[in-house]
């Protein structure tokens, strides 16, 4: 096969590569012939550990009942982010749709150049009444928001102390800082102490968690935390992206359900799972902090601003929390209706008391193929598998919605009894 034919063979990319190095066109082909085969190699370890991600496709709204890849059954959804089921809620919508019209699909531009609308500002103010805090500056997701905040607040002189199970966007922010790392086994108030002792010496120190960690849906010990980071002179920052809307007597969050809502001094959170499931994120904190980000946080100064639509959808989420507390405390009967009967039927749920209700299994081919069988059965869940919980954890997650039935939840069960027991799980 001549160099031109088999050119025609490889991607768009990999043509541009050949044009751009016509001086050494057999070394060049050598090479991304050489790359495409590290990469197929890599692909093929993925499918031989059972770690493959397939994506299956929605055909419909998000909601406690979807088709999925063009079906028009009744497959219940347990795996979304959507714990309030505002994603296609019919006000929230609505307010997209007035947005969109009212304020157009996109600003074209980052904020301080043109890239600010009222509907940016409004709903700021709005976020920062709802979590008690000074201000609120938004981001295109929680992962911006977590990778603009620490090389902006700590510098050379100060010390970060993270939770080992941290969220991979925390880890990421933390690593473009340049203060000084310290990692705290997970939970873990002794070691935490430890590693406070230790960091005595920086100018600040900032304690970093999870509010709830959405891999095993368990609650970070904000008490503690709040004790030992007042003890010894540190901040607390929580990612609270598995919490707001829900967690607390008024959906405020973790800090709320456990009374340190003014011992917290940064939260970061999501638009994208409880508040209307579309995008964005955003910090809230002291005002002076709010202030700096929007001057040197590099994802807010070199992101476009949030869609209209996506800030409407996501504004008139927070206009309903803030009405009322009555989805929020929906939750708890679905949420502990879910547990207890996995429980008594011989699963193993991680966590406790959260709508994360992870379906511990072990192997990374069994989550796979149950989950499979749990399509056809009609409920859609996800194995979760290495990297993104640990290898010999892996597990199916489960999430509980407001927008679930008692039936709903109760055909999940049956669902995961049936199967679980085709592959040895339970008896």
């Amino acid at each position: 096969m001549s160099l031109g034919k088999a050119a025609r063979g490889l991607v768009p990319s990999a043509r541009g590569l050949l044009r751009a190095s016509a001086g050494a066109p057999g070394r060049t082909y050598a090479a991304v012939a050489a790359a495409r085969a590290v990469l197929e190699g890599e692909l093929d370890s993925i499918r031989a550990a059972g770690t493959w991600k397939a994506e299956r496709v929605i055909t419909s709204k998000q909601g406690a009942r979807i088709n999925v890849d063009g079906s028009r059954g009744n497959i219940l959804n347990f795996c979304a982010n959507n714990y309030l089921g505002l994603s296609s809620h019919p006000e929230v919508v609505q307010a997209g749709i007035d947005a969109l019209k009212s304020h157009g699909a996109g600003l074209s531009s980052v904020r301080f150049i043109c890239g600010t609308q009222d509907l940016h500002k409004d709903l700021e103010q709005k976020l920062a009444l709802f979590h008690e805090r000074e201000d609120c500056i938004l981001y295109a997701s929680c992962f911006d928001a977590n990778a603009g905040l620490f090389e902006v607040l700590l510098g050379p002189d100060d010390a970060v102390l993270s939770d080992e199970l941290n969220h991979a966007s925390i880890i990421d922010g933390i690593r473009l800082c340049r203060a000084k790392r310290f990692r705290y086994k997970h939970m873990d108030l002794k070691d935490l102490e430890v590693q406070l002792k230790e960091s005595q010496s920086s100018r600040m120190r900032l304690v970093v968690t999870d509010g709830v960690f959405s891999m095993d849906g368990d609650v970070a010990p904000l008490q503690g935390i709040c004790d030992l980071a007042e003890q010894y002179g540190a901040m607390v920052f929580i990612d609270e992206c598995h919490a707001t809307g829900f967690l607390g007597p008024r959906g405020r969050g973790t800090d709320e359900l456990l009374g340190v809502m003014d011992r917290v001094h940064i939260v970061n959170s999501t638009l994208g799972k409880a508040l209307g499931g579309a995008a964005g994120g955003y910090t809230v904190g002291p005002k002076p902090l709010i202030d700096l980000l929007r001057q040197r946080s590099r994802p807010y100064l070199f992101s476009n601003s949030l869609p209209p639509p996506v800030v409407g959808c996501a504004t008139r989420a927070v206009e309903l929390l803030l009405a009322s507390n009555e989805i929020a405390q929906s939750m708890t009967a679905k949420t502990m209706r879910f547990r207890n009967n996995m429980t008594e039927a011989g699963f193993t749920i991680s966590g406790s008391a959260h709508p994360i209700s992870p379906v511990m299994l072990g192997d990374a081919r069994l989550a796979s193929l149950m989950a499979d069988d749990m399509l056809k059965l009609g409920v859609y869940v996800v194995g979760f598998s290495f990297p993104v919980v640990p290898k010999g954890k892996a597990r199916i997650r489960v999430q509980i919605s407001a927008a679930h039935s008692d039936s709903d939840i109760d055909r999940c069960v049956d669902a995961f009894i049936q199967t679980g027991r085709k592959h040895g799980v339970v008896s």
